[in-house]
């Protein structure tokens, strides 16, 4: 009896399948967009903290009946900066890692230091918020922005830079019919609101501007 003779792939076979699963590979890579679902993930975790943050000091207020950079821990001890003396007055816009928001205890090595924040101190924050990614970020658009305009009845506004191109698309999108969507937070409206930024300022998800701190996202919406 003859014995068949096992035959393996050709050379060329093997380039073909390898080409093959090169091509699905880029496919499914195209379609999944590790960075933009990375940067999607990011912009959630961004805004569950601004909305943490932002009830946080409202507890604070109504326990205390003054905000955390009214504290002399906030403003004395921990080295904080834009404190003002009364309920009143305007807080600009500044990190929230800056010890006069309450969250860090030290302006210099928050993550290191054995000092709370005040809103760590009074347990309105969980000590894990020192471990976040914005807290001692360089670059503006790692950062989170913490602000309120004058007035004790004005919202405090907790906001970030997306890093998701679909989420800077959605704001652009909605800046042209809802002005409070994406905004400026060089100053606040006679109304107590960040300042609107136009469809135009951040015309792409690319746009220089959004590095420079011109279009923002933030809550309360």
């Amino acid at each position: 009896m003859r014995r068949a003779l096992a035959r393996g792939f050709t050379l060329v076979e093997l380039l073909i399948v390898i080409a093959l699963l090169g091509v699905i590979a880029t496919i499914v890579i195209a379609a999944i967009n590790p960075i933009e679902q990375a940067n999607r993930a990011s912009d959630a975790g961004m805004k569950a903290d601004a909305s943490q943050i932002v009830s946080a000091i409202q507890r604070y207020y109504a326990s205390h009946n003054e905000f955390p950079w009214q504290a002399a821990a906030s403003c004395t001890t921990n080295g904080g900066t834009g404190c003002t003396l009364t309920s009143d007055a305007e807080y600009p816009f500044i990190s929230a890692d800056n010890p006069s928001v309450g969250i860090c205890g030290s302006a210099t090595d928050c993550k290191g230091s054995t000092t709370q924040g005040e809103l760590l101190a009074a347990l309105e924050l969980q000590n894990a918020f020192l471990s976040k990614s914005w807290i001692a970020a360089t670059s503006l658009d790692a950062k989170i922005m913490v602000g309120k305009a004058s007035g004790a009845s004005s919202s405090v506004y907790v906001c970030w830079i997306p890093k998701s191109s679909s989420n800077r698309q959605k704001l652009i999108s909605s800046a042209g019919t809802t002005s409070n969507k994406m905004v400026d937070i060089t100053g606040f409206t006679s109304a107590g609101i960040p300042t609107s930024a136009s469809a135009s300022t951040c015309a792409t998800p690319s746009d220089p501007n959004w590095a420079l701190g011109k279009c923002y996202e933030c809550v309360p919406e």
